[in-house]
């Protein structure tokens, strides 16, 4: 019984960590962008979208604050333009600002 009740408490832990590393609603997470400036996540804005976390990450991006893109990746399906194609969201040509900030 003890060890059920150890398990149970490091599964909730798990899931609470997990939760806390996430961008919550409201919330944006900031990645270096060069000389175009910073670029800035914004998670309310693409869940009040319809977006879930799992849409992108595991599958797009990995779960850790991390962001290697290049400017060939801008013309992609890959990372953040598998949406921003111009179809289901705006695409990159000259919305540079509304990604990245100076």
């Amino acid at each position: 019984m003890r060890t059920i009740a150890i398990l149970l408490v490091f599964a909730v832990g798990v899931f609470f960590i997990g939760s806390a590393m996430a961008t919550p609603a409201g919330k944006n997470v900031e990645y270096a962008g060069g000389a175009m400036g910073k670029v800035v996540f914004d998670g309310k804005a693409h869940a009040d979208k319809g977006a879930k976390c799992n849409d992108c990450h595991t599958k797009l991006f990995t779960m850790k604050k991390e962001a290697k893109i290049t400017m060939a990746d801008h013309k992609s399906d890959k990372f953040c333009f598998n949406c921003h194609d111009s179809k289901k969201a705006f695409g990159s040509d000259g919305n540079c600002a509304k990604c990245h900030k100076k």
